[in-house]
């Protein structure tokens, strides 16, 4: 008989809620608390939790609390469990400076619903997600390759960043264009006292662009506190960009404006998009050398170079203990990604599926 797995969830609003029950559904028994304790009895009777509180046997715990009680409950998880620690928080670099132990591994599931709290529990919330992980040097390759693999269970993308890479870059992706969306949503409020009708003209492109701004508040006061800086850096571009936008559009130079609208609408088009075909993905099988940090950095690697990976495993070589990264990548890709690995000094082979 099988040994079920464990897993205790510290956080339950809409990212915990999901985990619990996509972990529950793959038969983990599953453990949780919040500091709402409503919230933790609404679990327990709806079966989203087996057991209240911290469970010590947990081979993982994930916390999802608000970024600014990240370290504390990530360092409570570590004393009172033995197995991986990982969090949700769209912040990554201040609980990377404050946690150094090798079971930590920083994460952030960029995912998410209109609905909040348990309500919005939801197992295939991460289906087809970018879910980033965010190690440092302390942090341990069995870890980070344990917590991919669960990930990756759960039917999301893995990305790993360096954690004030992720900051960086999640300020452009997703904290700026809330500020924005909540800006622009504010201005279209203060107009519509003066012309009634003109939320009523609100087409799907403005409902579309300023959904993100019916988030909870009190998450995003918490978020714009811990990742202030880059915050501020995106919204200085961005105020830039408006800037010169509108200076095209003062003197009709429609010569600008044309190139900023096509150099916009090119970029769009070049976002990248989910992989299916087996035809156009090749197989890259990495032994992993003996050095911390080592099967993080394949990760932290392909994120650089802008190498997706849909999938991937770990495996044990039949020299010993040394383990194997299996990564899929598109096949147009393999080149790049397999250059920059041997310049790293991994020694990766590369077989497309097709052949």
């Amino acid at each position: 008989m099988v040994t079920p797995r464990r897993v205790t969830v510290l956080g339950l609003g809409l990212i915990g809620g999901s985990i619990c029950v996509a972990l529950r559904d793959r038969g983990w028994i599953v453990s949780g608390d919040d500091h709402n304790q409503d919230r933790v009895a609404e679990a327990l009777q709806r079966g989203i939790i087996a057991h209240q509180g911290i469970d010590a046997e947990s081979e993982l715990t994930f916390v999802a609390v608000p970024v600014t009680a990240l370290t504390e409950q990530v360092q409570r998880a570590l004393q009172e469990t033995q197995g991986i620690v990982t969090d949700v928080g769209s912040v990554k670099a201040g609980v990377a400076r404050e946690i150094s132990n090798a079971r930590f591994v920083g994460g952030h599931p960029m995912a998410g619903s209109e609905l909040e709290g348990l309500d919005g529990a939801d197992p295939e919330l991460f289906v087809g997600a970018v879910w980033v992980l965010t190690p440092t040097a302390s942090t341990s390759d069995s870890a980070f390759a344990s917590i991919a693999a669960i990930v990756s269970d759960l039917g999301a993308e893995v990305v790993g960043l360096e954690p004030e890479r992720h900051d960086e870059l999640v300020a452009v992706v997703s904290h700026v264009p809330h500020l924005t969306a909540a800006t622009l949503m504010g201005v279209a409020s203060s107009r519509a006292t003066e012309h009634a009708a003109l939320l009523r003209l609100a087409a799907g492109g403005f409902r579309d662009m300023t959904r993100i701004a019916s988030g909870h508040p009190t998450i995003w006061l918490d978020i714009c506190a811990e990742n202030r800086t880059a915050i501020i850096n995106t919204l200085s571009s961005l105020i830039d960009g408006l800037s010169g936008m509108r200076d095209a559009v003062a003197t009709g130079d429609r010569t600008e404006l044309s190139r900023r609208l096509t150099l916009a609408r090119d970029a769009r088009a070049n976002l990248p998009s989910r992989m299916k075909a087996l035809e156009e993905l090749s197989e890259v099988r990495i032994p992993i050398p003996d050095r911390p940090g080592a099967a993080a950095e394949v990760f932290t690697l392909a994120a650089e170079l802008g190498v997706n990976i849909p999938n991937f495993e770990v495996v044990h070589s039949v020299e010993g203990d040394r383990g194997i990264a299996v990564v899929l990548v598109e096949t147009s890709q393999a080149e790049l990604f397999r250059g920059g690995l041997m310049a790293r000094g991994f020694r990766p082979a590369v077989q497309r599926l097709a052949e």
